[in-house]
């Protein structure tokens, strides 16, 4: 179908130019195309323009702003000059809200809120927030000015302070459930096998000196050795591939020993299956081992050495060879007990530490030597003060004994027995299922969550936190948790690091080009490397053409913002 201009010749030797809309169809007589007219629009002097501009627009409503543009240039349209309003980045955005509604996030929360009337784009102010964590993170009001003017992340309507603090009270509100929903959705993503939980626990601190007394805001043992500050305590569990599972936020005076059982019940009803906890040293007690093998489970944790158990003197002192499993890493298995007193360690030993830890011994013995020669030659108040004082030192302290007349002296069977340890830990568990390899490797891979902490504390900026209320620091904590979940899915379907992701993804800009026809948004043409990204996470690359606006429905001089 197609518009055609046919002359015709008047008695009086002038020419009348007539408009047709015409199509052809085939003459099976002739064996050729012929033009069959479907209607006259008249002559070119007399044509009512205004009825094709009429036709024109309504056959448009039938094209992509892309056909639009490409038909307008293939017949010769008059364009008017573009200008750049602006351009912002977007590929990071686009990405991130692909995995975001892979994983039925947006569906998750309508169904939580089926039943409420909400004024305000909550669900995409939760995404914003979430965003804003991986790509540029700021606090809650930074994050309203870079949402409005620092990138293109297609929300439909725009996002103030308010919305963002709302979806925080929402997002709480509902947490537990997508907290479930997500991990499901994920499992199905990436066809995750939950055999093995990693669990941890750091702490971040606020910038603020006083603690609320009643919530969560406590002095404590600070992981980020800032025991000036009040802080939260945060739980962590990951599979052994790093993807995040569920998170928890404690009060800040809250120990490691006190966290096992609050970890284990929320995670009650998950229908996990055949589950085994992996726990650092510091979870290491009857009481929690008791709590994990409840319903049938199972654990692997590290025990400390150096606490004096008589069972940890009975592992070390149990005869045997090591065997290696792999480059600076020898295992030996030994059963302490019987019956119900029955217990299964491993014993790690790494060549490499140990090295280092007879080197680091012999560098403090020749302090110790250095100070005691010093106090040697002292006499009174000063010799007393700096006997106090080496004694009671952190790492000098444990190498020295004091004798009857009050004269201090290396005490060699402490540094016989702390060679003893060098390079070498204990694993404790209560599968008999596993070997002492898959043991061994299974417990070094809770350095998992330790990369999980990095991240979320220097590339989403977790730390410091600066919400006062319980609710929204625990609504913070759940973003992050949110982002880094986007983060590692991202990292484990491209085996490449964020950092690298977002680099390339960052460089795929909007442009808002306008002029006196109207606005048009666009986005660069992608790279390879961002082909390539969104080839590997399984999106669809965006729209080149986002959208296209004509003058009547947008202020010729003040283009609108981006969405």
């Amino acid at each position: 179908m197609y518009i055609r201009t046919i002359s015709r010749k008047n008695k009086d030797g002038s020419a009348v130019t007539y408009v047709q809309l015409a199509h052809n169809i085939w003459d099976t007589r002739s064996r050729c195309a012929k033009a069959q007219v479907l209607h006259t629009f008249g002559r070119t002097d007399e044509l009512d323009t205004a009825a094709l501009k009429r036709l024109a627009k309504s056959i448009s409503r039938f094209l992509t702003p892309e056909d639009t543009l490409c038909m307008n240039a293939s017949m010769g349209g008059a364009v008017a000059p573009l200008n750049i309003f602006r351009s912002v980045p977007m590929g990071g955005a686009y990405l991130l809200r692909a995995l975001w509604e892979q994983l039925g996030i947006p569906e998750a929360l309508s169904q939580c809120t089926k039943d409420r009337s909400f004024t305000s784009p909550v669900e995409w102010a939760a995404f914003a927030m979430v965003a804003n964590r991986a790509l540029a993170p700021d606090s809650k009001r930074g994050a309203e000015e870079w949402i409005r003017e620092d990138v293109a992340l297609g929300n439909p309507e725009p996002i103030e302070l308010q919305h963002l603090y709302r979806s925080m009270d929402v997002l709480l509100e509902y947490r537990e459930i997508i907290h479930k929903e997500v991990f499901f959705a994920v499992a199905d993503l990436l066809n995750l096998e939950v055999d093995l939980i990693f669990f941890d626990t750091t702490s971040t601190y606020f910038e603020m000196d006083e603690e609320d007394e009643a919530g969560l805001r406590q002095y404590g043992h600070s992981k980020d050795h800032r025991p000036d500050l009040p802080q939260v305590v945060i739980g962590l569990a990951v599979t052994k591939e790093g993807i995040p599972v569920k998170c928890w936020t404690m009060p800040g005076n809250t120990s490691d020993m006190k966290t096992v059982e609050t970890v284990k019940n929320g995670l009650l009803g998950w229908k996990l299956g055949r589950c085994v906890w992996v726990m650092d040293r510091g979870m290491s007690s009857e009481d929690n081992r008791l709590i994990l093998q409840k319903a049938g489970g199972h654990y692997i944790i590290g025990e400390k050495l150096r606490d004096n158990q008589d069972v940890h003197k009975e592992v070390l002192a149990k005869r045997g060879r090591f065997t290696a499993i792999r480059e600076n890493m020898e295992i030996k298995e030994v059963i302490v007990g019987d019956g119900e007193r029955r217990r299964r360690f491993i014993l790690v030993h790494n060549p490499d530490e140990a090295r280092k830890d007879k080197a680091t011994r012999e560098r403090t013995l020749k302090k110790i030597d250095e100070a005691l020669k010093s106090i040697k030659e002292q006499k009174g108040q000063c010799h007393k003060k700096n006997v106090c004082a080496l004694l009671s030192h952190r790492t000098m302290g444990r190498f020295l004994k004091q004798l009857k007349t009050g004269a201090i002296k290396i005490d060699k069977g402490k540094i016989k027995a702390e060679a003893h340890l060098d390079g070498k830990y204990i694993i404790s568990t209560s599968d008999d299922t596993l070997t002492p390899e898959d043991v061994a490797l299974g417990y070094k891979q809770l350095m998992e969550v330790e990369r999980a902490f990095r991240t979320l504390k220097t590339t989403l900026d977790l730390r410091p936190v600066y919400h006062r209320k319980d609710e929204r620091i625990q609504a913070h904590v759940f973003l992050c948790f949110l982002a880094l979940l986007l983060v590692r899915i991202a990292e484990r379907k491209t085996n490449m690091t964020w950092d690298s992701i977002r680099t390339q993804m960052e460089r795929l800009h909007l442009i808002d080009l306008f002029s006196k026809d109207g606005r048009v948004l666009q986005t660069t043409e992608p790279t390879p490397e961002q082909l390539n990204i969104i080839k590997m996470l399984k999106i669809s690359p965006p729209k080149r053409i986002q959208s296209i606006k004509t003058t009547p429905e947008i202020h010729r001089h003040t283009p609108q913002k981006l969405a």
